[in-house]
């Protein structure tokens, strides 16, 4: 199963008042494993960027004065993510810039959503958690996510947490929970998050039988440790 985890930095907040994408960041899931590759592209939206935009990603627009145009860059974008099911934090606000995108182009092509699946994490987080916070931040709390490094959104690093938050959600039997102790002290000891992705990423451990001299062997020590001691813990039942 190819997911793809997406997300996009605009001008702006509505793609109805003509504000564009600036960044794309994709990175790629194959049956739930990060695979390491990804997509990334800044771009030039030929209009200015709001300030208040600018506040939240840090992008400006002299930054991208020498990025390429969504035209230039559509196809391969395309080529990515078709097929695959789209995983996006509110996905409609993302799939509207998209799809106003993809409409601009001289050719015609298909809408996102003909594209692709697409999951909704907030959608599943709100259902998961209602009446709580629901944004990125407030999930990779609760999920014990690594944030650290977000002082302002990117369209790839934001991709890349939302993957792990949705690993995270929908771990089910693969999500395990530390001890207040060694999973929040910051002493250094194992996060959960870190023991998912080494049970995910590990091979299926080998079942080493005794052999039958070891079987002998150790039926000989029960035997000592019984003529010492009067009693076998392990033999209890038996005797």
């Amino acid at each position: 199963m190819r997911q793809i985890v997406l997300d996009t930095e605009t001008t702006g907040l509505e793609a109805s008042q003509g504000h564009r994408i600036i960044e794309i960041g994709c990175v790629e899931l194959i049956n739930r494993k990060l695979t390491g590759n990804h997509y990334h592209q800044y771009i030039n939206p030929q209009r200015e960027i709001d300030q208040g935009a600018i506040e939240v990603h840090g992008i400006t627009n002299e930054q991208l004065q020498d990025k390429p145009l969504f035209a230039q860059i559509a196809q391969d974008f395309i080529e990515f993510v078709a097929g695959a099911e789209l995983i996006i934090h509110n996905a409609p606000f993302d799939l509207g810039f998209l799809n106003a995108e993809l409409q601009r182009l001289p050719q015609e092509q298909a809408q996102m959503e003909a594209l692709c699946g697409v999951i909704d994490t907030l959608v599943m987080a709100r259902a998961k958690h209602p009446g709580q916070r629901n944004n990125l931040d407030a999930l990779c709390q609760r999920y014990d996510v690594d944030n650290s490094q977000r002082d302002l959104h990117g369209a790839l690093l934001d991709a890349e947490i939302l993957a792990d938050v949705y690993l995270a959600m929908t771990g089910g039997q693969t999500m395990f929970q530390l001890s207040d102790a060694s999973a929040n002290s910051g002493d250094g000891g194992t996060s959960d998050k870190q023991i998912r992705r080494l049970a995910a990423d590990r091979a299926p451990l080998p079942v080493i039988r005794a052999s039958a001299e070891e079987l002998a062997a150790h039926e000989a020590q029960l035997d000592a440790i019984k003529a010492g001691s009067g009693k076998v813990l392990w033999r209890s039942l038996a005797d």
